[in-house]
């Protein structure tokens, strides 16, 4: 894009200084947007420079409601406008029922979901006709994996999120569609052994692991789609569709 840069989308993304987050900060950087990196930590100041110019980073944690409001003020001070939310923001905390803490079950909650309503409810007000939200789902909200009660809890709310808020804005323009990467490469996978690796790829329809930039495509994707809305989409290589399958 090119022109006026107050003409440019801007776009808002949580959990954007690493990982897929990242990778989708940069996808909008690299279609001539502006963008926003939301993220708690310092990393997410060196992944805003590493991106250059249109690019900022604002630190703060989603499942507060001041620091999400405040983080929505400050895209609006800098850009004045937010055209796409991504809410990407996300903890994980593993452990069957019986030994899953009250503070991890509420931690996981108050950030992968509550987190993600508290960025819709304080940037709505500046969205206007044609605008995106997008949140970021995962496999296990959808299909069972023992141990993951509380992330599981908390995607499965983000599609219903999705679905209700989807029809709420439709009349105001604006799309609300649900992302789902399935196993992708991260820092948190590269630590896997290859015995544990080998497992996962298994049941993967396409034998391998997928690259976070691929899941940014599809994120870019809808977010210029017009039409769709309330809409699932998987970037999975084919693991929710045969989900338990292991390759011969």
């Amino acid at each position: 894009m090119s022109g006026d840069p107050s003409n440019q989308p801007v776009w808002l993304v949580t959990g954007a200084s690493r990982g897929i987050g990242a990778a989708i900060a940069a996808r909008a950087k690299e279609q001539g947007c502006r963008v926003v990196i939301v993220a708690r930590g310092e990393e997410a100041v060196s992944t805003a420079n590493r991106l250059g110019a249109g690019v900022v980073a604002i630190q703060a944690d989603v499942s507060d409601v001041a620091a999400a409001q405040r983080a929505v003020d400050e895209t609006i001070a800098t850009f004045g406008r937010i055209d796409v939310v991504v809410n990407n923001a996300g903890v994980h905390r593993g452990g069957k029922v019986e030994r899953l803490s009250p503070e991890d079950w509420q931690t996981v909650l108050n950030v992968n979901l509550t987190g993600a309503l508290n960025m819709i409810r304080a940037a709505k007000p500046h969205m206007e006709v044609g605008a995106s939200i997008i949140n970021i789902g995962a496999v296990v909200g959808f299909r069972g994996f023992p141990g993951d009660v509380a992330y599981a809890s908390s995607k499965a709310g983000l599609s219903g999120m999705t679905n209700a808020l989807a029809i709420e804005m439709a009349k105001q323009g604006i799309t609300v569609n649900l992302v789902i990467p399935g196993l992708v490469l991260t820092d948190m996978t590269s630590g896997l052994t290859d015995a544990a690796m080998d497992n996962m790829k298994a049941k993967i329809p396409m034998g391998r692991l997928g690259q976070d930039r691929e899941v940014a495509e599809v994120v870019y994707w809808v977010s210029q789609s017009r039409y769709m809305t309330g809409a699932t989409v998987p970037v999975d290589g084919g693991l929710m569709c045969s989900f338990g399958v292991v390759s011969p």
